[in-house]
């Protein structure tokens, strides 16, 4: 149970596995996932180590498995994924591997050319049917006299038709459909006019066998007279990409030409056809195995590259490793290097030897699927140095209670734990779709942290009475105003109530206060025009109290790390002073909070001095105020003393313990100075050849002391973020809901019906924008002060680097778990 709030014991050990059965340990000790490879070998080039070429061979299969599932992508394919997690292949098994997938890339290949070709001649038998049935409607027309005569008249009109007989040339082709009003412009232009354009579009669009996209042609034939037009149009032609395609001129001619066409489309059709199937039936047998392809290839390749972390002995038959391990799992090691051998069929054991060392282990915190959300929000703050306290533990209830209090609202935090709820129960069936959503994903992490949030909501919310704005009347009212009216202590009339719109209650007057609401906030509050100023004090001192309290228990978990880690300077000049030193200020602040609410009555309540006149006066030494009275007999010289306490612990933290530590510091300053290149390496940071720089792990001493005063007079502002939320959101929460209300309730009765529909959506849509808005700055507020700085700085230093394991599972979840 103490790991729970540590931090896993780690250890540094050395592994002796056999050349035959290197392979099996390192793949069963990434099946277990427990164990992180340190680099033997950080001075040798990536391309000069030993298992280099079998890791290129690896990344060359993965690279022919991309490509076909690109293939496979493109198809409309579906990956079949059965959740089997097969065993990593035996390196004889690689050759085997490869000969498969140069098959299927050559195969798939092989496919895509040939289905290249055969739509390459597809097209241009598509074009060629359609130009020929479209010549022969031009020459058709043209056998009409009135557009014989127009053509006449427009060749012999100029230099090149007069005194000659009529004797024209043409060319048909195709070309893009939005290039048409550009093409007809160029030969007019070019031709001077000495050519007659006809053109008309194809229906249907053409697939374009490099790209498949779908293109919209038009057919064109263009008429023309002499060689040297006859060269102009055709550069112009290859110049706008149009194709060209021999058109005979007669018609018997191209009737025949056409029955051909026709003829070998129907069968180039059928073959394209039965290649498709083809593609299609390789394709479909490639997607049932593609993942457990993928699975084995990425683990192959994981293995060589943790093989080449390892030294080699001067014999060339035993690879020697170093790895970091949690204690707890050292048989569990022991075990899989056991399975390992065996499995390699090898004779001689592995061995596992622990070593001595003084360099700082890596973090490992254990977590599940509960835990892990709240330990990533410890962790974004920094990753937490070997063994000191853990937040996670805490932070698991902190974090989401804290957050209600500042957002408090019944109606909000249900609609989030109704989400959270169907997140939490349907998580099986959300898991096994794998959805690539990137916010759901997010949402979907964190489903545990929001469904803790919403429930705390729904609490604090009812403390509150807030639901959406408005408070629920459950238990009846504790105030009246019938004893105002009575003849015996009230003296309301109905005239009063005539000439006044607002009238204060005096809860002094029997029979008007009749006690406190059973649970949270009386109801009628909501209808007060003083509402705000009730609710600020209210929430004011709340926030405080919890603020300080939250702070306090920071500072308190502090004393462990010490009592751990065996500093005692860190008790008597850092704890010490500090929780004294907060004692003296707020805590009391906290005594008076509670000392006031005892101490006043209804009766006796507007007599009560105001604590923050009372807090600076007792910081400024100031008790000469006639404004404020005191609160108990004696209260000065108990403030005086407790203001000389607080200012005296200053010293303590700043100037005593700065002194020490340069004392200690002094004696290592002769030592060797750590080379900046191993600042970058978290696994030379604690060497021995530099231990005389070790503290650079731990500036703690350094940042914390100054900021100590300063950190430790922080609550009060930083708590008061706790109020200031939900006093701001609850106005205007109200104005939205009277917004919404007012626009359909003041409409007519015809129109009821229709603003009532159309105004759905709009409402849905503000409680959405309010809710979000609402969530969010809660948590970046919580999230950067009171958690991080204001809580976790008080005894978490965060400058620790991640326990990172060789795992498959956590190598292949990037891909196949998104």
């Amino acid at each position: 149970m103490g790991e729970l709030f540590r931090s896993e014991e780690m250890t540094l050990a050395q592994l002796f596995l056999q050349s035959e059965a290197a392979y099996c340990c390192v793949s069963e000790l990434g099946e277990l996932g427990m164990v992180q490879f340190r680099d033997l070998n950080p001075d040798v080039n990536v391309f000069q180590r030993k298992f280099v070429n079998e890791v290129r061979r690896c990344e060359e299969m993965d690279r022919k498995l991309r490509f076909v599932e690109k293939e496979i992508k493109k198809a409309s394919i579906s990956t079949v994924d059965t959740g089997e997690n097969p065993e990593v292949p035996f390196p004889r098994d690689m050759i085997d591997l490869e000969a498969t997938f140069e098959k299927l890339e050559n195969e798939l290949k092989e496919i895509n050319t040939n289905q290249e070709a055969l739509k390459k001649n597809f097209l241009e038998l598509t074009e060629l049917k359609h130009i020929l049935r479209r010549t022969q409607q031009f020459f058709d027309e043209m056998e009409d006299p009135n557009l014989l005569e127009e053509s006449s008249a427009l060749m012999e009109g100029n230099e090149v038709g007069r005194g000659a007989p009529l004797r024209l040339g043409f060319v048909a082709g195709v070309i893009s459909r939005e290039r048409i009003p550009t093409f007809e412009r160029m030969l007019w232009r070019v031709c001077r006019g000495n050519v007659f354009l006809r053109q008309a579009e194809i229906e249907d669009p053409l697939e374009d066998p490099t790209t498949g996209d779908q293109v919209h042609k038009s057919v064109f034939i263009i008429f023309f007279q002499g060689d040297q037009l006859k060269n102009r149009v055709k550069k112009i032609c290859e110049g706008f990409r149009a194709s060209l395609y021999p058109c005979p001129e007669t018609p018997l001619e191209r009737k025949e030409m056409l029955s051909g066409v026709n003829t070998r489309i129907d069968d180039l059709q059928m073959v394209l056809n039965q290649t498709e199937d083809h593609r299609q039936r390789v394709l479909q047998a490639a997607s049932k195995t593609m993942r457990v392809w993928f699975i084995k290839v990425r683990k192959m390749k994981a293995i060589y590259h943790t093989l080449n972390l390892c030294n080699i002995d001067v014999t060339q038959k035993c690879l020697i490793a170093e790895v970091w391990c949690p204690v707890s799992d050292l048989d569990s090691i022991q075990f899989a290097l056991r399975r390992g051998t065996e499995r390699s069929g090898s004779t001689v054991p592995s061995i596992l030897n622990r070593m001595l060392t003084k360099q700082t282990p890596p973090t490992f915190n254990k977590t599940n699927k509960f835990t892990s959300g709240f330990q990533n929000i410890v962790d974004a703050y920094g990753i937490g140095n070997y063994r000191e306290i853990n937040p996670a533990p805490y932070t698991i209830i902190t974090f989401p209670f804290l957050f209600a209090v500042m957002f408090g609202d019944m109606g909000h935090g249900l609609l989030m734990t109704s989400i959270a709820l169907y997140l939490v129960i349907r998580e099986s069936r959300l898991l096994s779709q794998k959805s690539d959503n990137e916010i759901f994903s997010m949402v979907f992490a964190g489903r545990y942290i929001i469904l803790l949030m919403g429930l705390f909501s729904i609490y604090t919310g009812v403390i509150y009475n807030d639901c959406f704005s408005k408070s629920l009347n459950m238990f009846g009212s504790g105030w009246s105003v019938r004893p105002m009216f009575s003849t015996k202590g009230g003296n309301w009339t109905f005239e009063t109530l005539d000439e006044n719109s607002v009238l204060q209650l005096d809860p002094a007057v029997p029979g008007v206060f009749n006690g406190p609401y059973p649970l949270g906030i009386d109801p009628i509050w909501n209808i007060a025009t003083n509402k705000l100023t009730f609710l600020n004090s209210f929430k004011m001192k709340m926030s405080i109290i919890l603020g300080v309290t939250h702070m306090l228990f920071g500072v308190s978990l502090s004393l462990f790390n010490h009592l751990y880690f065996k500093k005692p300077l860190n008790i008597f000049l850092g704890f010490i002073p500090e929780i004294v030193f907060m004692s003296s200020l707020f805590g009391y602040l906290v005594l008076l909070v509670f000392y006031k609410w005892m101490a006043y009555d209804v009766f006796s309540s507007k007599d009560a001095p105001s604590l923050l006149i009372h807090f600076i006066n007792m910081c400024l030494f100031n008790y000469n105020d006639p404004t404020n009275k005191p609160l108990y007999p004696g209260q000065m010289g108990i403030q005086i003393l407790l203001v000389l306490i607080a200012l005296a612990c200053v010293p303590c933290m700043l100037i005593a313990k700065t002194m020490v530590l340069r004392r200690q510091h002094l004696p290592q300053k002769r030592k060797p100075r750590m080379p900046e290149s191993a600042l970058l390496r978290p696994e030379l940071l604690h060497s021995t050849a530099w231990e005389g720089t070790s503290q650079l792990r731990q500036p703690s001493h350094h940042l914390h002391l100054p900021s100590v005063p300063l950190s430790l007079r922080s609550p009060s502002p930083s708590s008061l973020s706790l109020s200031s939320l939900p006093l701001s959101l609850s106005p205007l929460t109200h104005l939205r809901s009277r917004l919404i209300l007012t626009a359909d309730v003041l409409q007519t009765c015809w129109a009821v019906s229709l603003l009532s529909s159309l105004g759905t959506f709009p409402s849905f849509l503000t409680h959405s924008v309010f809710n979000t808005n609402s969530s969010l700055h809660p948590l970046h507020t919580f999230g950067n002060k009171l958690k991080w700085v204001e809580f976790q700085n008080k005894f978490y230093c965060g400058q620790g680097y991640k326990f990172v394991p060789f795992s498959f599972e956590s190598i292949l979840e990037g891909r196949f778990d998104e």
